[in-house]
């Protein structure tokens, strides 16, 4: 396919998705099987587009006029590819399977159209309806915030220390060019490349042996703040697919226990194969079974319970850019609801002294603060752990200033971390 037949098939996806309002991995896998002529670098050209299109939505809109998949896709190529009016023109011929020729008003929105005067939901490419939960995170950054959650993540790796160094993992992966993470000791970090495409890790032996682990430098961050120590008792109590459980696990250095558990079984699914090939072998797997409580023999027995709650997940619309224009005010409700619901499981789990660590991938403080101190307000045998002391003693000064203003635990985003957005906060119990 030319580029003008991948433009003209990312406006189709866009269209598909508009219409049927769903995740967008799932428009592009039916259209792939509609067109299987196309080959796995047109599918992934095209998904490229369809991403940047999905993280400019609004924005687009705003510049072309029209909120359209065509707008959103000719909006995307002059504002994440920058390309000029002409550049764009020559993607929409009209001749075989490129889209018809640009317009005139298209043409003179593309040399004249800004983003002046737009409200800062429109310029940060975020809802509407969330506009005020932006205001009262951000204030007057709250459009600069958006707009770096709507830039391309890059892709962040955790060097396992089970196995490797990050020194070690550096030049086995040199040919992919990895940078060191700037706050994370673990981390290693790789540009996605100008069209948007990523490494096939996949096909690296570094990656296949265990040596590395996809995860943002935000996750490996909280990892890190939990201050898990070898021989402690752990509870991973969200643990899904594993990510942060095969963090601890190197942490401990496989002494002590985690216990890594879900309310969705089906979530842990890829969790044992992970474990097999990360060398984890202090994690024990309790797989929810029907009304039996699987947890029953861990009350008061913890030093740390990991929370990683159940958000909006606002904080990675980096790399899920489809799931802010899905998401929906009862959707935010029902997730607060789950969090204080976790929150208050974990508290039977922990003994004096323990840790409950609640961490998500949000930016909203009524997923953060809001419910650390709901929680707090209801429990005063525990107590919050200064922000900038926990930082520190876990031999990551540079976050100390990244205490929150508005209550209990660390901020982390893209805009000034360079880190998916997280949040994490830490409680004891006295």
């Amino acid at each position: 396919m030319n580029p003008a037949a991948r433009v003209s098939a990312a406006i189709e996806v866009l269209s598909d998705i508009e219409t049927r309002r769903r995740p967008a991995s799932d428009a592009m896998k039916d259209w792939g099987l509609a067109h299987r002529f196309a080959g796995s670098g047109d599918r992934a050209a095209i998904s490229a587009l369809v991403y940047d299109a999905l993280r400019r939505k609004s924005s687009s809109a705003w510049l072309m006029g029209e909120a359209s998949p065509r707008a959103e896709a000719i909006g995307a190529l002059k504002q994440t590819r920058g390309l000029d009016a002409a550049a764009v023109a020559a993607l929409f011929t009209g001749e075989g399977h490129a889209s018809p020729l640009l317009t005139e008003v298209e043409r003179e929105r593309l040399e004249t159209a800004s983003l002046a005067g737009a409200p800062a939901h429109v310029a940060g490419d975020y809802p509407e309806w969330l506009a005020s939960q932006f205001e009262a995170a951000f204030g007057a950054d709250a459009a600069e915030e958006g707009r770096a959650l709507a830039e391309r993540a890059p892709v962040d790796l955790r060097a396992n220390l089970l196995k490797t160094t990050r020194d070690k993992a550096l030049a086995a992966l040199a040919h992919l060019n990895p940078t060191p993470t700037a706050i994370s000791p673990v981390g290693l970090r790789i540009v996605i490349r100008p069209d948007g495409r990523g490494p096939a890790l996949a096909a690296e032996p570094t990656y296949v042996k265990g040596l590395v682990e996809v995860q943002d430098e935000g996750s490996q961050l909280a990892a890190l703040l939990a201050e898990a120590k070898p021989g402690m008792q752990v509870l991973d109590l969200c643990a899904g697919a594993g990510g942060k459980t095969l963090a601890l696990a190197a942490i401990m250095d496989n002494h002590g226990q985690i216990y890594a558990t879900d309310t969705d079984g089906r979530r842990l699914t890829p969790i044992f194969d992970r474990l097999a090939r990360s060398g984890g072998r202090n994690v024990q797997v309790r797989a929810p079974k029907g009304a039996a409580d699987v947890l029953a023999d861990l009350e008061g027995r913890m030093d740390l319970v990991v929370i990683d709650a159940p958000c909006s997940g606002s904080g990675a619309w980096r790399r899920n850019p489809d799931a802010k224009w899905r998401m929906r005010p009862g959707a935010l409700e029902q997730r607060i609801k789950d969090q204080d619901e976790t929150l208050e499981s974990a508290v039977r789990f922990v003994k004096p002294g323990g840790r409950i660590v609640y961490v998500t991938c949000s930016v909203l403080r009524a997923e953060n603060e809001d419910r650390v101190a709901a929680f707090l307000a209801a429990h005063d045998d525990f107590l919050p752990v200064d922000a900038a002391t926990q930082a520190r003693a876990a031999g990551l000064p540079a976050l100390a200033e990244r205490a929150s203003a508005f209550g209990a635990g660390l901020r982390l985003s893209p805009r000034v971390t360079g880190t998916d957005g997280f949040y994490v906060a830490t409680v004891v119990r006295v």
